[in-house]
């Protein structure tokens, strides 16, 4: 087991989508600036949640995988997570949507929102003993409710799908980081916070928690780019 086990996970995650910044038919290392600002204020939030819950004994890390600097109780390998998994996610979407035409139509993309809400809504209540899914699923449908209810944005099923392809890299960073290949898990999970169904080793209100992640940096990042182009 070594030390920086979490910290390679993280470079690893990052590295070839930063090399690909710089390709002369990509330049996505233009928006740069657009992506920390917008990564910045959303891991703000997701780091508050981070903490609370780790404070609580919602998860925790294991050490063995970690360099063993913490900040506000949280290794810094986790702080990282929140702007390293962003990164790779809005780089890919900027590239799928920049050479494919992705784009719903109007209908379909608001039927997939509205049964989105609701559906997450549901679990968010049926679960609501367990507050690793209910503060989750509730979140994520208000989430989805602000952006495209009140934000306007219709970018919504366009995003769900590429954070569909994006799916299997999630389930290879987050299979190791819960367990997938190692003796034991970096980050653990108390069985009595979670519904317990894992995809491999994986509880599946991560991949709830991370589409939510997502959507909130797509979102920022889109304002960050159209504002720095008025400038």
């Amino acid at each position: 087991m070594l030390p920086y086990t979490y910290l390679l996970i993280n470079f690893l995650t990052i590295i070839i989508c930063f090399v690909f910044s710089f390709h002369h038919k990509i330049k996505f290392n233009r928006h740069f600036v657009a992506f920390l600002g917008a990564s910045f204020i959303v891991a703000l939030f997701f780091i508050a949640w981070d903490i609370w819950f780790t404070k609580t004994g919602v998860w925790w890390f294991n050490d063995k995988y970690l360099l063993g600097i913490r900040i506000f109780h949280l290794p810094i390998e986790e702080i990282l997570f929140f702007f390293c998994i962003p990164f790779a996610c809005i780089f890919t979407y900027y590239c799928l949507d920049k050479f494919f035409k992705l784009d719903w139509k109007s209908l379909p993309e608001k039927i997939f929102v509205i049964i989105s809400i609701i559906s997450s809504l549901t679990l968010g209540l049926y679960f609501h003993e367990k507050i690793y899914p209910f503060i989750t699923f509730l979140s994520t449908a208000i989430t989805l409710f602000i952006l495209y209810f009140i934000f306007k944005s219709r970018w919504i099923g366009k995003a769900s799908f590429i954070y569909l392809l994006l799916m299997p890299g999630f389930l290879m960073v987050n299979g190791i980081l819960t367990g997938t290949g190692l003796e034991s898990p970096i980050v653990n999970y108390n069985s009595d916070h979670i519904i317990g169904f894992r995809i491999l080793t994986i509880p599946i209100e991560d991949t709830v928690y991370g589409y939510e992640l997502i959507l909130w940096n797509i979102f920022l990042f889109q304002k960050f780019n159209r504002s720095q182009s008025n400038l």
